[in-house]
């Protein structure tokens, strides 16, 4: 929320920041007993990806005083790798060295939760059984500055785009769904179902089985910035659901028993998700890499690079069973907000449907730094 100063100016909060703490390998709980290796994968993705970019592009914050030069040594010999675990745990550990990331009060624990790629049924042109139309972003989608002088407030940042008589703002959802872009927003597909609809524009990404039995991905393209809200948070605070109910399961399974209400309520999220599809390898990542499951994590980068790797440290959903593994920041997400905060890529289908739904666990991680660029800033992050 924005400040007023003493001459009555609007003046922004100060941006949060993160501490991060040098630590050892030895102080990462269950670093001996994770298969390292099959997280490589993943890791050869984010370096493929860095890969294509300038030695000197900055990585991360500003306090990490990363590069892309600093991860070249890792990347060239994880390009050569081939070997066993034990083998690859010495390459890490030679190469890295954990850092312990904790907010600026210094409290290190934050929230882990999960998603998927949704699985849905659609078609190429609306058909009896395919109603829902999934749409390409409008032309010309873009921030613009808006607003300033005497009479037009404050300027501000809102995303509009070229509506062929000048550009407008994005509406919000409903008035989306009404048809507010029809003729400026076409259709990629149609979809077989509303609420599973409405739970890809959530989760960001699909696969859709056509008629034919072909797949297609489809992937985030864009948003029309409104506000996200979540349903289940919706259907709790109308007492339609008690906190049990409250998984992404239980909230599928109340929106499908009355699609009379769920309709009006699943509008009550005003943020609309504008989508693409994808050719290959999905679903894609926000580094733009295809996403690895159980290796990829979403987080906020404000705290943490893209394509760097982290130790996780949580527990899996359901179950009194530790989730500690190597994991790659390779996404982000609106909800993700947060310096230790991360969402668990957990796969695509229904039982990474079901994981992902009850994933919120309490957590934390370690970023794994290149020793050498933390060697440079190791007096800025003992401080």
């Amino acid at each position: 929320m924005a400040l007023l100063s003493a001459c009555g100016r609007e003046v922004a909060p100060p941006e949060p920041t993160a501490r991060y703490q040098p630590s050892e390998f030895d102080a990462l709980p269950g670093w001996q007993e994770d298969d390292q290796v099959a997280a490589l994968p993943a890791l050869l993705k984010s370096c493929g990806r860095m890969a294509k970019l300038p030695a000197d592009r900055a990585l991360g914050p500003e306090a990490l005083g990363l590069t892309v030069a600093d991860w070249r040594p890792l990347c060239d010999t994880l390009e050569a790798f081939d070997s066993d675990r034990s083998t690859l745990r010495e390459v890490l550990e030679w190469h890295l060295r954990p850092v312990a990331v904790a907010d600026q009060e210094g409290d290190a624990v934050g929230t882990f939760t999960g998603y998927y790629e949704s699985e849905l049924r659609g078609a190429e042109a609306p058909r009896p059984g395919y109603a829902v139309p999934l749409l390409a972003p409008p032309p010309g989608l873009a921030v613009d500055k808006v607003g300033g002088g005497w009479f037009g407030g404050p300027e501000r940042e809102e995303l509009r785009f070229d509506a062929g008589d000048g550009r407008r703002p994005l509406p919000d959802r409903a008035a989306i769904e009404e048809g507010a872009l029809e003729g400026h927003a076409e259709p990629v597909l149609w979809l077989a179902d509303a609420v599973e609809a409405h739970i890809l524009h959530i989760q960001g990404s699909g696969r859709v089985e056509l008629p034919d039995g072909e797949v297609v991905r489809v992937g985030y393209a864009g948003s029309n910035g409104k506000g996200f809200t979540g349903i289940a948070r919706v259907l709790l605070d109308e007492g339609l659901i008690q906190p049990g109910q409250a998984s992404m399961s239980g909230v599928r399974d109340w929106l499908k028993a009355n699609p009379d209400q769920a309709r009006e309520l699943m509008r009550r999220n005003e943020r609309y998700i504008f989508f693409r599809r994808i050719v290959g390898p999905g679903p894609i990542g926000a580094e733009g890499v295809a996403l690895t499951p159980g290796r990829s994590l979403a987080v906020d980068t404000r705290f943490v690079p893209l394509g760097a790797p982290l130790w996780l440290d949580t527990r899996w959903p359901a179950e009194d069973r530790p989730l500690r593994r190597l994991i790659v920041a390779q996404d982000v997400g609106s909800a993700i907000k947060g310096q230790v905060r991360g969402d668990f890529y957990f796969g695509s289908g229904e039982e990474a449907f079901q994981q992902a739904g009850r994933m919120k666990r309490d957590g934390r991680y370690w970023l794994l730094v290149p020793r050498r660029a933390l060697e440079r800033r190791v007096a800025t992050l003992d401080r």
